[in-house]
């Protein structure tokens, strides 16, 4: 099994939900930590040995995907590109890897997902005792908006999608690994009253069908970054992780906790508060930046204040005071601000917009 294991990672969702910065860019593109959320993803199967990777990608976002990652020699993995032609459920996107897959087991691994252990562990768990699913639980607040997990003892004895009345707190993590089984089981299915193909019901023909379905529960934070404050959340739990590294030049500013500077930039008598990465060729100028915000490359921050966000490249920020706080902000947006009028402001605002406040 170890050598036959494949990698197969979903990133056809539309991404309502984060609109509208996805009315022109890939959900699973959008940066924590000025790295595209999908990168985690392949680097996490990478890590784990698992380098023959499958994406699946639907047409109206595929092209910008396929761009970002290439052939995937940047990740020391081998892409294989899947075209989805409508969205139709997790595992209808499994159905359309069939060929890809053939006969071997694979990880199946959501595009939009985080997960801050990586899956080195599951993989080995996996290869060494051999079932023929194994799913990651974890905790959850609100059971009613994922697929939640009924166990009797240590085994899984049912799985209800977004169930009204939660058998238990404890949901799907969108990381799974299969055998060519699950195949058999897609096909068995009906629409859900969503239109869609679950993978929660196909794992549940698993287990009725006297299959073994095994279970881990994730041991460190695992974030779904499909809505803006679960974004802003990872992109905070990314950034704990962050370590100082200034590239670019620090004049007359001042500098706390950790930051990272990117070749190119500039500080320019403003104030840093770590944990903030800033990418290159930024300029920084009579400005606050942070704690926990992501600065996107060639971006201009002037006379301005952000906290607690996430903005992407090539961004001009002048005037905006108090300042921008838990809001993200899409690729060449431009926001002239009141100099101090009102209060802070937390906005979501798509590729080349332009706001000027009064």
């Amino acid at each position: 099994m170890a050598s036959d294991l494949k990698g197969l990672i979903l990133s056809g969702g539309a991404g309502t939900r984060l609109r509208p910065i996805t009315h022109t860019s890939a959900k699973q593109l959008v940066p924590v930590g000025n790295k595209p959320v999908l990168f985690f993803g392949i680097e996490a199967l990478v890590d784990a040995g698992v380098t023959e990777i499958g994406i699946v990608i639907a047409p109206e976002t595929g092209e910008e995907i396929r761009e970002a990652v290439g052939s995937g020699d940047a990740f020391g993995a081998k892409v294989t590109w899947i075209e989805q032609e409508r969205p139709g459920g997790l595992a209808h996107a499994v159905l359309t890897a069939r060929e890809f897959i053939g006969s071997d087991p694979f990880v199946m691994y959501l595009g939009d997902n985080l997960l801050r252990d990586g899956i080195v562990d599951l993989v080995e768990t996996f290869r060494r005792t051999d079932p023929d699913a194994l799913v990651l639980l974890t905790e959850v607040d609100d059971p009613t908006s994922y697929g939640v997990a009924e166990l009797a003892g240590e085994r899984i004895v049912r799985l209800v999608e977004k169930p009204k009345e939660p058998v238990s707190n404890l949901a799907l993590v969108g990381v799974y690994l299969f055998t060519s089984s699950i195949f058999e089981a897609a096909d068995r299915l009906e629409p859900s009253p969503r239109g869609e193909l679950e993978i929660t019901e196909a794992i549940q023909g698993l287990i009725e069908s006297g299959l073994r379905v095994e279970h881990e529960v994730v041991g460190g934070w695992w974030k779904d970054t499909g809505m803006l404050d679960d974004m802003l959340e990872a992109n905070r739990l990314v950034l704990d992780e962050a370590e100082t590294d200034i590239a670019g030049k620090v004049e007359e500013s001042e500098v706390e906790g950790n930051v990272v500077l990117g070749e190119g930039s500039r500080l320019v008598r403003s104030k840093i508060v770590g944990p903030v990465v800033i990418g290159p060729d930024c300029l920084i100028e009579d400005s606050s930046v942070g704690p926990y915000s992501s600065i996107g490359p060639s971006v201009t921050v002037r006379d301005s204040a952000v906290s607690d966000s996430i903005i992407l490249e090539g961004c001009r920020l002048e005037g905006v005071r108090p300042g921008l706080e838990g809001s993200l902000i899409g690729r060449n947006v431009e926001v002239e601000g009141n100099n101090g009028a009102g209060g802070s402001l937390k906005v979501m605002l798509g590729d080349n917009s332009r706001v000027e406040l009064s």
